[in-house]
């Protein structure tokens, strides 16, 4: 290859890049070895998986186990709205785009130090942390949570499991609503994130994707946080929107 305006992986990248918004190389269409790439760009094998790795990152191809590279069908972008606070009405569970979600609970957890300091409660506190997978309609995993809420609050009570009960599937502002709990205010803590192994298997990406992490707590009416959750956004499926309402704001932001 000639041109030396960046690094190889990246030279070869662009290249593959308006091959693919070109319509040259069309939706499904399998990429050649990298052995093959590589001699047609000049560069090594490494030069074409960077490459290969960058533009799965930005959701243009994608792995198949066993198939190889190919090229990948265009997503349908989702917007979440997120708001200030939780109420008018009672926000649900999953955000519009969601089809379902999958749901595990474990009780008796004793809260990590930085789960207790969001929670105002003492390291060690019994938790319930539930783990949420959302699906779109094909059952692919489109986000990840996972929530923490003391069992000081809801213990021994009929919504004590999120994913179990008389209440399963219901908004936090619900299930504390029935122990006569009012949540009302919620502040959120926004990042960009690299996804680690973890992450990345979750929500079914290569490890090192974008996504938007979001922190959040909810608190009721005496200043008590009641539950808080970190929520993992793949940044390639979701624009994350926020709908403040500034009435009877008096501070200068």
């Amino acid at each position: 290859m000639a041109d030396t305006t960046g690094a190889p992986y990246l030279v070869v990248a662009a290249a593959f890049r308006t091959l693919i918004t070109s319509g040259e190389w069309a939706v499904d269409f399998r990429l050649p070895s990298r052995a093959v790439l590589g001699e047609q760009y000049g560069v090594g094998e490494n030069v074409i998986r960077r490459a290969q790795e960058l533009l799965i990152t930005e959701g243009l191809l994608e792995g198949r186990p066993g198939a190889g590279t190919y090229v990948r069908a265009p997503q349908e972008r989702l917007h979440m709205l997120r708001c200030p606070a939780p109420g008018y009405p009672s926000a649900p569970l999953a955000p519009a785009g969601i089809s379902t979600w999958d749901a595990q609970s474990t009780a008796k957890l004793p809260a990590p130090a930085d789960i207790a300091a969001r929670l105002q409660i003492r390291p060690g506190q019994h938790c319930v942390r539930t783990e949420y997978e959302f699906l779109d309609a094909a059952r692919r995993p489109v986000m990840s949570s996972t929530s923490w809420e003391p069992m000081s609050i809801t213990g021994k009570s009929a919504v004590v499991l999120p994913d179990g009960g008389p209440f399963a599937g219901r908004s936090v502002v619900d299930r504390m609503a029935h122990l006569g709990i009012a949540v009302v205010r919620a502040t959120e803590r926004t990042q960009p994130i690299q996804t680690d192994r973890d992450q990345a298997q979750q929500l079914g990406v290569p490890v090192g994707s974008l996504a938007t992490w979001i922190e959040r707590t909810y608190y009721d009416s005496d200043d008590r946080p009641v539950e808080t959750a970190d929520l993992v956004i793949p940044a390639d499926r979701w624009t994350v929107d926020y709908d403040l309402n500034l009435s009877g704001e008096t501070s200068a932001g």
